[in-house]
C-alpha cells in the first residue's frame, strides 16, 4: 500500500479511537476499571479503541490479519506465517489513562516477515498523530491538520546532560543504575508510546527500558523513531527487536535517537 493512501485512512481510523477514549475520559471519577489475567487494568476506552480500530482496519481495501492487545488469543502456529498484519494497542498507558494524566496513545503498526515497516501514534488529549512508512520519513500532525517532518536529536554517548526518558509507571533498579552511568543525565518522564515520541522529536536522547514490555507496546513507535534518524536495539545484543515471536514479551531494550560515532 502507499503511504499517500493508507495514512489518511489510518489518520481517520485513530481519530475515531481518539474519540471513543476521550468520551470515557471525561467521564472522570466514574471511570470504571477491570483487570485482566496479568492484572493489567482494562476500562471501556480500551474495549471501545479496540472495536472501532479493528472495524477500520477490516474495511481497508487490502485487508490483514490483526494481533491487538484486546484480542491477543491468535495462536503462534497460525500467526507465524503472517508475512503481514497489524500490530494494535487501541490504549497504551491505561495506568495514566485511570491518573488522567493525559500520556496515552493509539498504536497501530505494520508488521512485514518481523519488523514494523509502518506505524502510527494517536495522542487522545492533544489531538496529534505520529507515523512513519520505512523509508518515508517521520512526521507529526497537530490538531489543526498541520503536517511537519520530525527528527531526532544528534548525540555521542559521553556527552553530559544527555535527556534520559523514564516511565512514570516502571522504573526499575536496572533502568535506574544503567542511567547512574551516564555523566549528570537529566530525566525526562513521559507515559506509553510517548516515551519513543520523545526521542523521534528530539526532546530527549535516550530511553532505557530494562524491564519487559509487549510487542504491542513499541511497533509503531520504534519505525517512527527509526525514520527520524533514531533506533531501538535489544540491550543484551544491540540487535533489532523482532516481532511476531511465540512469546510476545519484548526483551530488554535501549531506544537511542541519533547516534554520532
Amino acid at each position: 500500500m502507499e503511504a499517500a493512501n493508507i495514512i489518511p485512512a489510518l489518520k481517520a481510523i485513530v481519530k475515531q479511537a481518539h474519540e471513543e477514549i476521550l468520551s470515557v475520559y471525561q467521564e472522570g471519577e466514574g471511570l470504571e476499571v477491570d483487570f485482566k489475567a496479568d492484572d493489567s487494568p482494562l476500562t471501556a476506552a480500551d474495549r471501545a479503541a479496540n472495536a472501532v480500530i479493528c472495524a477500520g482496519l477490516e474495511a481497508l481495501p487490502e485487508l490483514y490479519p490483526i494481533l491487538s492487545e484486546e484480542n491477543r488469543s491468535i495462536a503462534f502456529e497460525e500467526r507465524k506465517n503472517y508475512p503481514f498484519y497489524w500490530l494494535v494497542d487501541p490504549l497504551d498507558g491505561t495506568k495514566e489513562f485511570i491518573r488522567r494524566n493525559g500520556e496515552f496513545t493509539v498504536n497501530i503498526a505494520l508488521i512485514h516477515e518481523g519488523m514494523p515497516v509502518l506505524g502510527i501514534v494517536g495522542v487522545p488529549v492533544s489531538g496529534e498523530i505520529f507515523w512513519a512508512k520505512k523509508g518515508e520519513g517521520a512526521y507529526r500532525c497537530d490538531a489543526s491538520g498541520q503536517e511537519q517532518r520530525i527528527e531526532a536529536a544528534a548525540f555521542r554517548m559521553a556527552d553530559p546532560m544527555l535527556r534520559v526518558v523514564a516511565s512514570r509507571s516502571h522504573l526499575n533498579e536496572a533502568t535506574a543504575a544503567y542511567i547512574a552511568q551516564l555523566q549528570e543525565p537529566q530525566l525526562v518522564s513521559r507515559g506509553s508510546s510517548l516515551k519513543l515520541l520523545a526521542l523521534a522529536t528530539g526532546e530527549a536522547h535516550l530511553y532505557p527500558r530494562l524491564a519487559p514490555t509487549m510487542e504491542w507496546d513499541t511497533g509503531a513507535a520504534q519505525i517512527i523513531l527509526e525514520e527520524a534518524g533514531g533506533k531501538l536495539c535489544r540491550y543484551a545484543d544491540d540487535q533489532p527487536l523482532v516481532y511476531n515471536k511465540a512469546d510476545l514479551t519484548n526483551p530488554s531494550f535501549i531506544a537511542y535517537a541519533r547516534v554520532i560515532a
